[in-house]
C-alpha cells in the first residue's frame, strides 16, 4: 500500500536553519528535495544550494510485518 512507501530526505543545517528530516509518500521518481521538503525553509534563490545538501532516499517497508513482530513480542514476554 502507499502507506508502506515513502521518501525520506535528511537535510543538514544550512546558514541559520537547523537540520531537519522530511518524510513524504511520493513515487520513486518524485523522491527528491523539491517534492519532499515542504514547506521549503529557504527563499527561492537558496533552494538549489539547500537541496544539494539534502540526501533523499526512497524506502519501501512492510508495516504489516512490523505490526506482527511488535504484536507478538508481548505474548513472548508472558511466556518467560
Amino acid at each position: 500500500s502507499s502507506e508502506d512507501i515513502r521518501c525520506k530526505c535528511i537535510c543538514p543545517p544550512y546558514r541559520n536553519i537547523s537540520g531537519h528530516i522530511y518524510n513524504k509518500n511520493v513515487s520513486q521518481k518524485d523522491c527528491n528535495c523539491l517534492h519532499v521538503v515542504q514547506p521549503m525553509p529557504v527563499p527561492g534563490n537558496d533552494v538549489e544550494a539547500y537541496c544539494l545538501l539534502c540526501e533523499c532516499k526512497y524506502e519501501e517497508r512492510s508495516t504489516t510485518t512490523i505490526k506482527v513482530i511488535v504484536g507478538d513480542k508481548p505474548c513472548g514476554w508472558l511466556l518467560l
